[in-house]
């Protein structure tokens, strides 16, 4: 019997329960996985206290992402055999030691990329991807301001803007993650909880701001974040781990210099088997040529997904954390 985290009601970390469930062959376009390792992101959070709805409803396994081994496929499968080693970024129910998905949603991951790097890079390196190459065309002229900046996301970012050539800003709570932001790619990182960011970002650019912001906090950088960009800038808010944005107006755009707002999302730009190809191909050619490199800061057993949720939350951790089955 298949181990997975159930959440039947919403609420804080504690209504994350291990519990055994019985798993079906796969279906008909599916594949089933040993999961080695799960992913955990801000987004299952989302979910567990429901400030995003799953679409099955009470009950549900959370996760999205994660990394294993193909032990069986059903009908009408042809991409993927018993034995390939997978990933996935956005397959709802990944908090599981096995679990049947959807063939569509399964990448092979390359040789020379183990199955815990995998897992701690789909979801976080295909949002750095999508952002700094789809959203918004980061180049040698870019300057760029990134929240969270010692986050999963953040650290993948960080590297991958630098190579790209920009000038990568950063904001973090801590001295410890200042530092660990500055050994990845960023060449300033201010902290926000003693230092006025907007005032900094404007120090750091003789007054004239920044290209592109890129926000995955919310409520607690809003509107800062667009007194910190350019006229005609960008503000990409693509997450919102301090609470949503209420009651955005749009009028404030025109005020502070013509504006550009955004609400990306990982599944938009991946909606297509092509796309998603395309993103995580990109991902795997940065990863392989070592220009961004992974580093998995946490690890936890799935039974203490509530503690990583507690972790992740009260902002104890950085980088990337795994679930281990």
């Amino acid at each position: 019997m298949a181990q997975a985290i159930v959440v039947r009601e919403l609420g804080g970390p504690e209504v994350l329960k291990m519990e055994g469930v019985t798993l079906a062959a796969p279906g008909p376009g599916e594949v089933q996985i040993r999961q080695v390792a799960i992913g955990l992101n801000f987004i299952d959070v989302y979910f567990r206290t429901g400030l995003y709805k799953s679409a099955t409803g009470l009950p549900f396994i959370p996760g999205k992402e994660g990394a294993g081994v193909v032990t069986a496929v059903g009908d009408g499968v042809s991409m993927f055999s018993v034995g390939d080693r997978v990933a996935y970024a956005s397959a709802d129910g990944a908090y599981a030691s096995e679990r049947n998905v959807d063939a569509s949603q399964l990448l092979k991951v390359p040789e020379g990329i183990s199955l815990e790097t995998a897992a701690a890079m789909m979801l976080k390196g295909m949002t750095a991807q999508y952002l700094l190459n789809q959203t918004f065309k980061v180049g040698p002229e870019t300057t760029l301001l990134f929240h969270a900046a010692a986050g999963g996301v953040g650290f993948i970012a960080g590297q991958w803007a630098k190579a790209l050539g920009a000038t990568v800003i950063g904001t973090a709570g801590s001295q410890e993650k200042i530092d660990l932001a500055l050994a990845h790619g960023y060449d300033h990182v201010i902290n926000y909880r003693t230092d006025n960011f907007v005032e900094r970002v404007k120090d750091l650019t003789g007054g004239r701001g920044v290209d592109v912001v890129y926000d995955s906090v919310g409520r607690d950088t809003y509107p800062a974040s667009l007194d910190c960009l350019k006229p005609r800038g960008l503000w990409a808010s693509f997450g919102n781990s301090s609470g949503p944005v209420d009651a955005f107006n749009i009028g404030i755009l025109a005020q502070k210099g013509a504006l550009y707002a955004t609400r990306p999302t990982l599944f938009t730009y991946v909606a297509t088997r092509p796309a998603l190809e395309a993103c995580a191909n990109s991902l795997f050619d940065v990863v392989q040529s070592n220009k961004v490199r992974i580093n998995i800061n946490q690890t936890y057993p799935l039974a203490e997904a509530g503690r990583a949720h507690t972790d992740l939350e009260t902002r104890k951790t950085s980088g990337t954390t795994l679930l281990i089955p």
